[in-house]
């Protein structure tokens, strides 16, 4: 599962146990990027207000699919095989997995994917640049998202969905966590971020 000792949501116990009730999946199991922090819980909290908030709040604008397939882009780019199979997953269950192939397919090859419109397919350009080269992006990159069409507020959602999937794929890279035993493409239930922390 990873590199290092995690507890089982058998033996957590106090501030841990009462994260895990909250993101318990099928069967009690808790998805290995989360366990991978149960030495530390408040990073598990830090972790789930983080995630819920970029890709899951209830506030968003861009549609769950889109900043799923931010998710994929980075993780593809960031070679985290981990959450390429989660975040794909999660993808073909909002699309049907014959809209969600070629998509992954384009974006596996770096080419903008077919279908989606010049407004996605430019916030995509945008992603794959701060991802690849954050130090080259300028104001000239934000300036060509809004010429799309796209607004302030739609650029930040972009912006930290990509943010989030870098700390995210370093901290599954960087500690060994692999799928095993996860269920792949299911989120932890609730929108708001205030559901989440404070465990």
């Amino acid at each position: 599962m990873s590199w290092i000792a995690t507890i089982p949501f058998a033996e957590a116990g106090g501030r841990l146990r009462r994260l895990y009730e909250r993101v318990a999946g099928p069967g009690g199991k808790v998805d290995n990027i989360l366990q991978v922090h149960s030495l530390r819980p408040h990073t598990l909290d830090g972790h789930l207000g983080l995630y819920k908030a970029t890709l899951h709040h209830a506030s968003n604008v861009l549609p769950v699919w889109l900043l799923e397939t931010v998710g994929v882009q980075v993780s593809l780019i960031n070679g985290c095989e981990y959450c390429v199979e989660h975040h794909y997953a999660g993808l073909c269950r909002l699309i049907g997995e014959e809209a969600a192939r070629p998509i992954r397919a384009a974006l596996a090859a770096e080419a903008p994917p077919s279908g989606l419109n010049a407004r996605e397919c430019a916030l995509l350009a945008y992603t794959a640049r701060l991802t690849r080269a954050p130090a080259a992006v300028t104001q000239a990159d934000v300036l060509a998202l809004r010429e799309a069409g796209l607004e302030d507020g739609e650029i930040l959602e972009a912006n930290q969905v990509a943010s989030y999937f870098a700390y995210a794929n370093r901290t599954v890279q960087g500690l060994g966590v692999t799928t095993a035993g996860d269920a792949l493409g299911l989120a932890p239930g609730g929108s708001d971020p205030a559901d989440w922390t404070h465990g």
